[in-house]
Parts: structure tokens; C-alpha cells; sequence
């Protein structure tokens, strides 16, 4: 009989477990299957919001299933991995899943919860449907190689941390006021990121105007032998404080991030965008990315259980 545990803080043990279930997903699938806003709540053992969902079947020394729900700035995100030895189950172990998942965000007193799915087949369509999910959020996957053969013609410098963690934490928000993922991180949250192997503070490229941080490119390098290929860099996030808007920082600062990747002899780039920012995606496009994958959400808000208080 299946067992599934519900944890509201994960010990260090359960977050090797999990851990394994990952990594085996990572080699079958070729990504590692959860974002970085899950992941790194996992690690940390679960911040508030945090629910991770253990599933496990006698006989196996390996969890069949995990799956995670982690609050953001303004919903929860939900993402789910089923080993690959166990695919053949994701009708069964997916409804269980989700359903567990939507029952505690009731028990705390409800709220939108995005189910982020990597290329959505179908079978996630169906089940998405089952749940009461509706399609939200689309988000593109775009690459180019590198070098771009384009010119920076905006001043960049390497992001100092400690010094500059404020002014980014400031032109960050701004930027992203309202965006689900985004938006709303707390210094806390941020240093964690400063915490991770990848970080680079001289891959996180600034442009000061009259003494301000005016905009910003932070990039990151996907470990190779995670992904058995080439190194990818990544423009991870980029931004420019609304009151620099409509001097063409974003494409400047695109172009200085890739500049710095390809100086690390990275050929290939990716970064993420929603599909339905039209203006963005024209941007990246007239820079030589093309779409190589998309991340759909689907919705669902969640009502308050009788017990919430």
C-alpha cells in the first residue's frame, strides 16, 4: 500500500531522499525538475508556506513520488516529480498528489495555486482538468548561441554583495511589483541565492546612473556535468528600475550578460519570459533567440477549509 507523508519542515535526511528522486529525474528527463524558488525552499528544510509530499511503496528503497507546494508573493507554487521508474502511475499518483496539496492550502486558509508543468502533455491536461485547474501562465524558453557578435554600449560593473544588496533589493521589487515568482523577495531570500555554488558576482552585471543602481543582469551557469552536455549560461533575471524606463537598458544589459557569458567561453544561452509579454518576447527575438521549450501553469483558487482560521 502507497504510504504519502505530509511535511511542513523537511529534516536533513528527507531532503537527501528527495534529493535522489531529483537527481534521477535530472538524468532521465535531461533539467532538473524543479525551479529554483522550490528547490531552495526544500534545502533550507521549508520556509513558511512550505508543504513537500513524500510518496513511497513497499519495496522500494527510493521514494515513487514528491511533490511540493511553496508560497510566493502572491499564490503558491505546485510542482510535482514521479520517478522514472514509476511513470507508468501518474494516473494514480498524480490525482493524489495535487489533491493533498490543494487540501493543506485550504487547511491554511486557501489561495491561487500554479501547477508549473514542463512541456504539458495531454495526460497533465486531463489530470489539470480533474483537479478544477484551469490554464494560466505560459512561460517561454528562449536560446541563442554566443557570442552575439552585437556591441554593449552601456557601462557595466560586477554586483558587490553586502554593499549592493539594498539598492538591488529595491530595483528588483520595482520591477517586478505584482509578478508571482518574482516579486516580493525578501533579503533573506536573497542572500540565499548569494549562498548558492553558481553564484558569480561578476556574472551579475550593474549600470549605475547618477549614482544609483539604474539596472542590472544577473547570470548563471548551469552546471555541465549535471546536464551531461555543454556548459548553458543563463540571463537569470533582468531588470531595470521604472524610473530608467524607455532608454533601451534591458536590451544593453541583455547584451552585457551575454557578453560576460561568452567571455567565460559559454556558446549557447537560454532565459526564461512570459509568452505573453509580447514586447519582451520581440526583444529577445530581435537579439537571436528562438523559443526552445515552454513551462505552462495551471490554475486553480483554492477556498478556505471549514477549520481555516
Amino acid at each position: 500500500m502507497r504510504c504519502l507523508e505530509i511535511k511542513r519542515q523537511m529534516a536533513t535526511d528527507e531532503i537527501a531522499h528527495v534529493t535522489e528522486l531529483l537527481d534521477a529525474a535530472a538524468r532521465a528527463d535531461g533539467r532538473r525538475p524543479l525551479s529554483d524558488h522550490l528547490y531552495l525552499d526544500l534545502v533550507n528544510g521549508g520556509l513558511d508556506g512550505f508543504a513537500g509530499f513524500l510518496a513511497s511503496e513497499p519495496g522500494h528503497d527510493h521514494p515513487v513520488a514528491y511533490a511540493q507546494i511553496s508560497r510566493g508573493n502572491d499564490a503558491y507554487a505546485f510542482e510535482l516529480v514521479i520517478h522514472p521508474h514509476h511513470r507508468y502511475e501518474m494516473a494514480t499518483l498524480g490525482p493524489e498528489l495535487i489533491d493533498a496539496a490543494i487540501d493543506v492550502v485550504a487547511g491554511a486558509g486557501g489561495g491561487l495555486v500554479n501547477w508549473w508543468v514542463f512541456e504539458p502533455t495531454s495526460a497533465h491536461v486531463q489530470l489539470a482538468s480533474d483537479a478544477g485547474m484551469a490554464p494560466g501562465r505560459s512561460l517561454y524558453q528562449m536560446r541563442r548561441s554566443l557570442p552575439t557578435g552585437l556591441d554593449v554600449t552601456v557601462t557595466t560593473r560586477a554586483f558587490v554583495p553586502g554593499s549592493d544588496d539594498q539598492a538591488w533589493l529595491s530595483v528588483n521589487n520595482r520591477a517586478f511589483a505584482g509578478h508571482g515568482e518574482q516579486g516580493g523577495w525578501t533579503l533573506d531570500t536573497f542572500c540565499q541565492r548569494q549562498q548558492e555554488a553558481w553564484f558569480d558576482p561578476e556574472g551579475f552585471r550593474v549600470h549605475d546612473i547618477d549614482g544609483r543602481m539604474a539596472a542590472f543582469c544577473w547570470t548563471k551557469v548551469h552546471d555541465p556535468a549535471a546536464r551531461g552536455e555543454d556548459p548553458l549560461g543563463e540571463i537569470y533575471v533582468i531588470a531595470v528600475d521604472p524610473d530608467f524606463h524607455g532608454r533601451g537598458l534591458g536590451k544593453q544589459l541583455t547584451l552585457a550578460g551575454l557578453e560576460h557569458l561568452a567571455g567565460r567561453g559559454i556558446t549557447e544561452a537560454m532565459l526564461y519570459v512570459d509568452a505573453d509579454n509580447v514586447a519582451a518576447v520581440s526583444l529577445y527575438e530581435q537579439l537571436g533567440f528562438r523559443i526552445h521549450c515552454t513551462n505552462a501553469a495551471f490554475v486553480v483558487d483554492v477556498a478556505p477549509s471549514g477549520g481555516a482560521s
